[in-house]
């Protein structure tokens, strides 16, 4: 429950309120809208909020973050049953900290360098800025032996800010992306700090059990971590800054986050929906099969790979217009970004030459949709498509996937998935592909396309078995159970 204790600010006391969980991401769960001349706040769509709000509810927690807007203060304010604490940024905060350091630096280098990170000591400087502004935040309003979640890549350097002035805390930190290999973490000019960042928490959450171990080598390799496997061992000195070093304990392991499987499912069923999804087969000319991709339109998702596999099965005559129709959803990402406005244009630039070449007066080849839709659109697609096609090159989890499999009631349909997403390690009656591999994408979508209906129920209905059970609820609270366990 949360409670007040007076803290002393800038030589002022001040009352704080004060909470036993706490949770710190980027962003807030709330985004802002309008309502007639002025504006609120409504809940914001995805799987972290969905999975942490039931908790937040039990526990009168609180939520830190920035609110989306830059050069804005906001009050702090409760929101269904769950305290906001706005965290401000400015301009040049959003620029360097978020778009430079955290999205052109950190986000390539931890898929794998697939474009090209850049290293400017401007950026660093701003990202140990605002994170220790998140870290003071949250340090202000944590209660006594409270627990804190951070989140992501963004604030890596929370944990150890934290501990170094609330080492009653019991930290966590989950890394929603992937953790590179040691070898490409090794071109960051701040490993070091980064990863004693890291290990300030108590239990270290990650996709994928290669994840876990790619940090765990590169923290035993870069800092005074010891230890076997992913158990490691952190040396510090005393919290008074005296007396002998002590030795604390740090764990690294696997968390696969998921979905609301319930309410997709739920939304799946809905008789508006269903309805739905056969007119938009209808406003397709109703073709023998529909593909369907949904991404953020970011270079990690192998968009152009899609396409490329796509373009030369129609020059091939393995698929025609008509029979099969792809529809791309790509939902606009960091278009401040150059790297992304880049990407846009190759993008459009493609599919404007597989349509200007393969479409007919009826069909068209490739339906590309440049926007954002509320989950209730998202859902009507899951069912419109016979075929969806995951091909990340890199990714932490991909929940597209999962959100498909879940909206797919009757058992029908089939998923052409990335062995690179860690969706592939639990969805593993997938037809998983190499997407690096254009022949094998050609294939495992002719696959696809023709799989026996016998086969494709089997496959579909052993991965809702699988993603029903473990859910994003099932998620947040095997993670938060094993944060208990490691704190002494």
């Amino acid at each position: 429950m949360s409670q007040r204790t007076p803290a002393t600010t800038d030589g002022e006391d001040q009352a704080h309120d004060l909470y036993d969980f706490l949770v710190v991401s980027n962003r807030l769960p709330v985004d802002r809208v309008s309502e007639g001349e002025g504006s609120g706040w409504r809940r914001s769509p995805g799987g972290l909020v969905t999975a942490l709000a039931p908790v937040m509810e039990r526990s009168d927690g609180a939520w830190v973050g920035w609110h989306g807007a830059p050069d804005e203060m906001v009050e702090p304010f409760e929101h269904e049953g769950i305290t906001i604490l706005p965290v401000p940024l400015s301009s040049d905060e959003v620029e360097n900290y978020y778009e430079g350091f955290s999205n052109a630096t950190l986000w390539p280098l931890y898929h794998d360098v697939i474009a090209p990170p850049e290293f400017h000591r401007a950026w660093w400087d701003s990202y140990q800025r605002v994170n220790r502004r998140f870290a003071d935040a949250a340090a202000t309003h944590a209660a006594e032996g409270a627990t804190v979640w951070v989140q992501d890549y963004q604030l890596q350097l929370v944990p150890a800010m934290l501990r170094e002035g609330r080492p009653d805390l019991k930290i966590g930190f989950f890394n929603h992306i992937p953790f590179p290999p040691q070898e490409i973490f090794a071109q960051l000019p701040w490993r070091r700090q980064v990863l004693e960042g890291l290990l300030g928490a108590d239990l270290l959450g990650f996709q994928r059990p290669n994840d876990a171990a790619n940090f765990s080598r590169a923290a035993r390799r870069y800092t005074r971590a010891s230890g076997k496997g992913t158990h490691l061992t952190v040396t510090e000195g005393t919290h008074d800054g005296g007396g002998s070093p002590r030795a604390r304990e740090v764990r690294a392991e696997a968390f696969p986050i998921s979905i609301d499987t319930a309410r997709i499912s739920e939304l799946a069923s809905r008789p508006d929906i269903i309805e739905r999804a056969k007119q938009i087969r209808q406003d397709l000319g109703d073709p023998t099969t529909i593909m369907l991709g949904v991404d953020r339109l970011d270079y990690t998702k192998g968009i152009r790979h899609r396409l490329k596999a796509f373009e030369e099965l129609l020059s091939d005559g393995r698929v025609k217009v008509g029979d099969v129709t792809l529809i791309q959803v790509a939902s606009p990402s960091r278009e401040r970004v150059e790297q992304y406005r880049i990407l846009r244009e190759e993008i459009e630039g493609t599919v404007g030459r597989i349509n200007g070449t393969f479409d007919t007066m009826q069909h068209t080849a490739v339906r590309y949709l440049h926007h954002a839709y509320p989950v209730e659109e998202m859902v009507a697609l899951y069912l419109a498509a016979d075929v969806m096609l995951v091909t990340a090159l890199r990714d932490g989890m991909n929940l597209v996937a999962k959100e498909y499999v879940a909206a797919r009631r009757d058992g029908t349909g089939a998923l052409v998935l990335s062995e690179f997403a860690g969706a592939a390690d639990q969805l593993k009656q997938a037809l998983l592909i190499n997407p690096h591999d254009i022949a094998g994408v050609k294939d495992a979508i002719t696959t696809a396309i023709t799989l026996p209906h016998g086969v494709a129920t089997r496959r579909m209905k052993a991965m809702r078995r699988q993603i029903l059970v473990h859910n994003v609820e099932e998620w947040s609270s095997s993670f938060l159970v094993r944060l208990e366990e490691v704190c002494p």
